[in-house]
């Protein structure tokens, strides 16, 4: 779907606000009526460009305040070993995010742990089950901004 009109920007970027909204709230915040708000939110989901809709939750408040980027490199390029490393990564839920790099880093990973003793059982975890060459930590100190809206 690549006729992304302003009235579904805007649609977009209420949902990113609150996707909880009533179509009614939705619809009158953008000049639409309730149907009509359904059927463009349906057209987006069928395109995928609406994804799914979750409630954020509170990593720290569920005793998680630790963020750690876990910077890796690897000699190892072979599909076997991505797969592993991508069967890995995806069954740790302290595992976020992991993104595969260009330049000299391979992969980087964004965890959420509660200290530093739950981020060290994440790392012997990882290694058990993937071969890598060298593994390196950053560990958030602040958060300065986070957020899932991309710019609409």
């Amino acid at each position: 779907m690549n006729d992304i009109d302003n009235i579904d920007r805007r649609i977009l970027a209420e949902l990113q606000r609150d996707a909880e909204q009533s179509l009614e709230t939705l619809g009158t915040a953008v000049g639409l009526s309730r149907n009509a708000c359904w059927r463009r939110i349906r057209q987006m989901e069928e395109a995928g460009v609406i994804k799914g809709r979750v409630a954020l939750l509170d990593a720290a408040r569920l005793g998680l305040p630790l963020t750690v980027f876990i910077q890796v490199r690897t000699n190892a390029h072979a599909p076997d070993w991505l797969e592993r490393f991508s069967t890995a990564t995806r069954a740790m839920p302290e595992i976020m995010g992991v993104y595969r790099m260009s330049g000299e880093l391979d992969y980087l990973i964004r965890a959420q742990v509660a200290d530093m003793a739950g981020y060290d059982r994440l790392y012997q975890s990882l290694i058990r089950k993937v071969p890598l060459s060298d593994v390196s930590a950053s560990f958030v100190m602040e958060e300065i901004k986070e957020t899932t809206a991309p710019p609409l």
